[in-house]
């Protein structure tokens, strides 16, 4: 007996690609979606053209270095040069610095010496206190003055090679 009803025409050549096609179309789109979703919930994209004005350059005030007998100085070492923490300290010290602890950072590879404080009425004594070292740089970082210290001297390769000459 002949077969009835299950009749299958020959499948059509490219049909899996056209599928694949699809697929990829669509996994571009979802993925581009979702990168444009993250980047605008993260405010990195401004839709926005307004152009804000900006301001003439001009400097800005700094204050004039003092010297804080009554804020004591962190001095961390972040090089691997052995005792440079404490030959900093000795040099504070003899300069008039008061000095809490000299101690090794958590890195030993940073290029810069920085002298940080915690809140902006100390810039005048982290500026004091970087004239004392060479090569140092002064920031406002509120990271060291949740953890009590008022300024911290990191010290850099650039402190190193300066010191060893």
């Amino acid at each position: 007996m002949d077969r009835v009803g299950a009749h299958r025409a020959p499948a059509r050549r490219g049909r899996r690609w056209v599928a694949f096609a699809w697929a990829a179309l669509a996994t571009v789109v979802l993925a581009g979606a979702g990168i444009a979703a993250v980047a605008a919930y993260n405010q990195r994209l401004d839709f926005d053209d307004t152009v804000l004005p900006t301001a003439p350059a001009s400097a800005v005030p700094t204050a004039e270095p003092t010297l804080a007998p009554d804020v004591t100085v962190a001095v961390l070492n972040g090089t691997s040069t052995t005792g440079l923490a404490a030959r900093a300290g000795e040099t504070l010290t003899a300069a008039g610095v008061p000095v809490g602890i000299t101690t090794n950072a958590d890195r030993n590879d940073i290029e810069q010496t920085v002298v940080y404080y915690a809140s902006a009425d100390l810039e005048g004594a982290a500026r004091g206190v970087a004239q004392q070292l060479p090569e140092a740089e002064v920031r406002l970082s509120e990271e060291f003055g949740e953890e009590g210290m008022q300024l911290v001297v990191v010290l850099g390769a650039d402190y190193a090679d300066a010191v060893a000459e």
